[in-house]
C-alpha cells in the first residue's frame, strides 16, 4: 500500500477510537452517582458560581495557581500553548481559511515554543521533586515524550525542512471528504502524523482524559448547599 493509503487508514481508525472511546469516558463519568457533598471550600452557593468556578479552573488554572505558582506556569503555557497550535492547524481543514484562523498563524507558529517550554518543565518536575518522582510511572513520561516529540516534529518542519503545506492541506481535506490524495513524504511531517496518530488512540485511556473528567469531578461542580438542599445519591434516587 502507498503512504497516503496507509495513513488515511490510520487517521480513520485513530478518529474513530478516540470519538468513541472519549465518549464512553464521559458517559461513564456522567453516570457515577455522587454519594456525599464534597465541594472543596471555599465552594459556591449557586449553580452559576460553579460554572464561574470551573470557567477559572478551564481557563485559569486556579486551583494550581494557589498550590504551586511554578507548576501552574509550566501547566498553564503548555496548555494556552496547545490551544494556539490546534487552532493553526484549523487552517489545514478548513478552505477558504476563515479570517480569524488566517490572523491568528503568526500566534499559533510561535505558540509552540511555549508549548515545548511548559512540557520540558512539567517533565523536570518528575525528576526534580522527590514527592512527584515517587509517584510518577512510566507511563507519565511516555506521555510527555509523546507530547514533546510531536511538538518538536511539528518545528522542525517549520524551521529544518519544510514540507509541501498545500499538498498536506489537500490530503487533509481528502480524508475529510472520503476523496484519497497523495500525502507529502517529508521525514518529519511521518513522524508528526505518526505520533499524533499514536496520541489520538492512546488519549481515552491516559491520564489526559482529564480533561473533560474536570467537569465531573464533585470537588469542583457541586454546589455548597448542603445544609439547604438534602443531597440524594445516584444509587438511591427513585
Amino acid at each position: 500500500m502507498s503512504l497516503s493509503v496507509i495513513y488515511a487508514i490510520l487517521f480513520y481508525a485513530a478518529t474513530l477510537l478516540l470519538i468513541v472511546g472519549v465518549t464512553r469516558k464521559i458517559i461513564i463519568y456522567a453516570r457515577t452517582p455522587a454519594p456525599l457533598k464534597i465541594p472543596t471550600t471555599p465552594a459556591p452557593l449557586t449553580k452559576s458560581g460553579v460554572a464561574w468556578r470551573l470557567t477559572k479552573e478551564v481557563v485559569f488554572f486556579r486551583s494550581l495557581f494557589n498550590a504551586n505558582k511554578w507548576i501552574w506556569l509550566f501547566g498553564w503555557l503548555f496548555h494556552v500553548g496547545l490551544l494556539l497550535v490546534l487552532l493553526r492547524h484549523l487552517r489545514y481543514v478548513t478552505e477558504p481559511v476563515w479570517t480569524w484562523v488566517v490572523l491568528l498563524q503568526p500566534f499559533g507558529k510561535y505558540a509552540a515554543f511555549a508549548m515545548l517550554f511548559g512540557l520540558f518543565g512539567l517533565w523536570a518536575r518528575r525528576f526534580l521533586v522527590d514527592r512527584i518522582r515517587y509517584i510518577t510511572s512510566p507511563s507519565d513520561h511516555l506521555m510527555l515524550m509523546l507530547l514533546i516529540g510531536i511538538g518538536l516534529s511539528g518545528l522542525g518542519m517549520t524551521y529544518i525542512d519544510h514540507t509541501d503545506i498545500v499538498s498536506m492541506k489537500t490530503f487533509m481535506l481528502g480524508l475529510m471528504y472520503f476523496d484519497l490524495q497523495p500525502m507529502p513524504s517529508n521525514p518529519f511531517l511521518i513522524v508528526h502524523l505518526s505520533l499524533v496518530v499514536t496520541l489520538m488512540i492512546i488519549f481515552p485511556i491516559s491520564k489526559l482524559i482529564h480533561a473533560p473528567g474536570l467537569f465531573f469531578s464533585p470537588t469542583r461542580n457541586q454546589v455548597d448547599d448542603a445544609r439547604d438542599v438534602r443531597h440524594v445519591a445516584g444509587w438511591t434516587a427513585k
